[in-house]
């Protein structure tokens, strides 16, 4: 793993070990809070901030802590940058904070981020961890996100609808009606949609991995020479 390169890293983030659609870490606040676009996002920035942060933090502290603490350490540099995001959420995107709820606190237990500060940062340099945490919250938040959007279209027929909450009164004519008078599919909006969503999600990915498969295993397949086949003119011949 300290050998990876950063296009490796980046790669394993967004496709090939992607938190949420091949490790399926961090699906509580996956499928909890991905109802709308800006739901998503949200959640997705302030994990992303936390991810980043505590990498970088667990980097640098790497040679000074003692298997002992080790655990207990990343946990408590963890709660603090979720608390960080926690109080500025509370000033600046207040309605927001108050929609998603437990799962911003929550964020402290994600697996994703004990999970790369364990496994990746307090193993390998600042650069590679900071990259590491990046592209694993990106790859974590871009489903999300596609999550959040299909449901919101799937459900109210609409995209980008209260990104105000997030962005400001900027945003405020962002929502996108797709599909006018609409009914709303309360199936989709509550969470047994978001698992039917994700698994739609998973069995996309997996489609494409083996599709991709195909095609490698199909060029690497050398073509006949061509000419005369060889003849056996040895032995006994009736």
């Amino acid at each position: 793993m300290a050998n990876k390169t950063l296009s490796e890293i980046t790669a394993d983030g967004l496709w090939h070990n992607n938190a949420g659609l091949v490790q399926l870490l961090g699906l509580c606040p996956l499928l909890g809070v991905s109802s709308s676009v800006v739901n998503a996002l949200g959640l997705g920035l302030a994990t992303m901030l936390v991810l980043t942060g505590s990498n970088l933090a667990v980097s640098l502290i790497r040679s000074a802590v003692t298997d002992a603490v080790r655990l207990p350490a990343f946990v408590m540099i963890i709660a603090a940058l979720t608390t960080c995001i926690e109080l500025l959420m509370q000033a600046f995107t207040y309605e927001l904070y108050q929609i998603l709820g437990i799962f911003i606190p929550l964020i402290v237990t994600n697996c994703v981020i004990l999970g790369r500060a364990d496994a990746f940062a307090s193993k390998n340099p600042i650069l590679p961890s900071v990259v590491d945490g990046f592209m694993m919250s990106l790859g974590f938040a871009l489903v999300l996100v596609v999550l959040g959007g299909l449901r919101e279209l799937v459900g109210h027929g609409t995209l980008f609808g209260g990104m105000d909450l997030l962005l400001g009164p900027v945003a405020a004519d962002w929502t996108l009606v797709v599909f006018p008078n609409y009914k709303d599919v309360l199936f989709v909006i509550l969470p047994p949609g978001a698992f039917v969503f994700m698994g739609l999600l998973i069995a996309l990915k997996n489609l494409i991995d083996a599709k991709v498969k195909e095609r490698a295993a199909a060029r690497d397949v050398k073509p006949a020479a061509a000419g005369s086949k060889r003849v056996r003119v040895t032995g006994t011949i009736n």
